[in-house]
């Protein structure tokens, strides 16, 4: 069981067992402390903490999150989540009619009605290849992938963690094997930062959007853009604001002062970043991802003796982290989701997937066998596992 002043570290509702942290995260009572801290220091003097402090204290936040992920401050821009970070790259690329930026089907949706939105109006091409399940080597997923690269091909788009199938992509391979064939990467971390260990400085990626308030615990409104200095250039800004002209003219202006200053918002919640680096140093992350992936491995094979249907990828750290998704053979998943939660105070997301109907499970911190036990228990009474009539 786990240490009860461990769950208590966190805000969340201890009447819901909670197996959903890869949808929003939660945030540590310590961290969010330290994020109103910085509200009130702002409101106490905004002119004082936007106008004159907020560079130097945005740039100190760089550093120490360069120093997390292995990149260079100045590669590094704050940006409100992920999904901005990917609309700000997918509206700054200069395509043409016929490019092809290639990814696979089990990108997260918002992401890929960004791109078929704005690709649209370029009358350049998102090319979905299919990755079938269940997978079983890494190899044959960038075989696969590399089947439906062509001369057209501009760009590959990849999730490193993927939002449905909770699947670890072989990213680092695939980014090799574009960088030798002059194709840029585009990789989708949403759920990686705290989650898996994670060096962009060996990764290979040419671009990289993570979030922050997923499983490195920050504030909801905390995320980075990676973008390789070689790459910097064309990179252009969601929002043209002072950061656009911050040399005085209209251009040039660099990376992060393009993206940095955004009009006026609440900055509090990067500047709460350290707090959540230093709350995972004290609490031994890298022992708590190994405990999160023996709870999800814990989980998924006590739910497929109960539903006795094949599981999506080995059983193999290789494959998933903290966050499992695993087959329920129902015909309507979010109806399962919803007597989960409104019947047994069980909170975690249904998927629906080519065609296959799943659950989603997400094990951090605060999580421990009891919740397990709870979700087979409630499983088992909404009928999963049951023969069916």
């Amino acid at each position: 069981m786990i240490s009860p002043s461990v769950r208590d570290r966190f805000l969340l509702d201890p009447s819901v067992t909670f197996l959903n942290h890869g949808s929003f995260g939660a945030c540590p009572r310590v961290v969010f402390d330290d994020y109103q801290r910085w509200q009130l220091e702002l409101e106490r003097q905004p002119v004082e903490f936007l106008g004159r402090r907020a560079p130097e204290l945005m740039a100190n936040v760089r550093e120490a999150l360069g120093a997390y992920l292995g990149a260079p401050a100045d590669s590094l821009s704050l940006v409100m989540n992920a999904t901005w970070g990917i609309n700000l790259i997918i509206r700054s690329l200069d395509l043409e009619p016929g490019d092809e930026v290639l990814t696979t089907n089990h990108e997260y949706g918002a992401n890929t009605m960004a791109w078929d939105w704005l690709l649209g109006k370029s009358g350049a091409t998102l090319v979905r290849h299919p990755i079938d399940l269940p997978v079983e080597s890494h190899d044959d997923v960038v075989e696969s992938l590399w089947t439906a690269v062509s001369e057209r091909t501009k760009a590959i788009f990849i999730s490193h963690i993927t939002s449905p199938t909770a699947l670890i992509m072989p990213v680092e391979e695939i980014c090799r094997r574009a960088r030798e064939n002059g194709i840029l990467t585009i990789v989708d971390g949403a759920h990686v930062p705290g989650h898996l260990p994670l060096d962009l400085s060996t990764l290979g990626a040419d671009i990289y959007a993570g979030n922050l308030h997923k499983w490195f615990c920050a504030p909801k409104g905390a995320a980075f853009l990676y973008v390789r200095p070689e790459e910097q250039g064309w990179v252009e800004s969601l929002i043209i604001s002072w950061g656009w002209g911050a040399s005085g003219e209209l251009s040039p202006s660099t990376f992060v002062q393009r993206n940095e200053w955004q009009g006026t918002r609440d900055i509090a919640p990067f500047l709460a970043i350290p707090a959540a680096i230093a709350f995972q140093q004290e609490l031994g992350w890298a022992e708590n991802q190994a405990r999160g992936h023996a709870l999800a491995s814990l989980a998924r094979r006590q739910i497929a003796e109960l539903t006795n249907l094949p599981q999506i990828c080995p059983d193999s750290c290789a494959w998933f982290g903290q966050m499992t998704t695993f087959p329920v053979g129902v015909d309507d998943p979010l109806a399962l989701k919803t007597r989960l939660y409104d019947d047994f105070r069980v909170e975690l997301p249904h998927v629906t997937w080519n065609g296959g109907s799943y659950l989603r499970a997400s094990f951090n911190a605060y999580n421990d066998e009891a919740d397990i036990d709870r979700l087979v228990d409630g499983l088992r009474q909404c009928g999963v596992g049951e023969p069916r009539q």
